[in-house]
C-alpha cells in the first residue's frame, strides 16, 4: 500500500502550530539512523530546515531499542558501522520528547504500533510509516484528529515553499 505524502500539499487542512510535529515509525527511523533509504534524505531535509519538528514519546525509544537488539536487525546495524547506543543517543537528540498520548477511539491491529497513530492523533502530526497496519488508519485518523499518515515524505518544492 503506497500513500504518498507530498511537501507541502500533505499539510493541507493543518490548523495546529508551526513547525508541524512529525512521527516516524521504528523503521522509517532505522532507514534515517542507519540504513541510508533514499526517501529519507527529504525528510532528514525538512528536519533540518525546522520544517517539521520531530517528536516521540517513550513507548517509541523502548521499541527502538528492542528492535536494535532483534536478531535479523542487529547484524545490519553493525554491517551499517553503527552501534544500538549510538542509534538510541543520535534519535535522543534528534527528536523532541513528548508525553505519551491517550488512545485514541480507533484500534490498530498491530498493538505495537497503535502508539503511534494515538501521537500523530493528539499532535495533529505527519506520520511517516510503511506498516499497513497503520496506513489503513489513515482516513479516520484524517478526519477525526486531524493527522496525515502516509509512508514517504517526497521534497518536491519543501525548500522553496517552506
Amino acid at each position: 500500500m503506497k500513500i504518498v505524502l507530498k511537501w507541502p500539499a500533505c499539510n493541507a487542512g493543518y490548523t495546529g502550530p508551526w513547525p508541524r510535529p512529525l512521527v516516524l515509525d521504528t523503521n522509517v527511523v532505522l532507514d534515517m539512523l542507519i540504513f541510508d533509504d533514499p526517501h529519507i534524505p527529504p525528510i532528514r531535509e525538512l528536519v533540518a530546515q525546522g520544517a517539521v519538528r520531530w517528536i516521540a514519546d517513550q513507548a517509541q525509544r523502548i521499541e527502538l531499542e528492542r528492535v536494535l537488539h532483534y536478531s535479523q536487525i542487529a547484524p545490519r546495524v553493525a554491517f551499517y558501522g553503527r552501534t544500538a547506543e549510538g542509534v538510541l543517543a543520535a534519535f535522543d537528540a534528534a527528536v523532541s520528547y513528548v508525553a505519551e498520548a491517550p488512545k485514541i477511539r480507533f484500534t490498530c491491529t498491530d498493538p505495537d504500533d497503535q502508539h503511534f497513530l494515538d501521537l500523530a492523533s493528539q499532535h495533529q502530526a505527519l506520520l511517516v510509516s510503511k506498516d499497513k497496519a497503520v496506513l489503513k488508519q489513515r482516513k479516520r485518523v484524517a478526519t477525526t484528529y486531524g493527522a496525515t499518515v502516509g509512508n514517504l515524505v517526497l521534497l518536491e518544492a519543501a525548500l522553496a515553499e517552506a
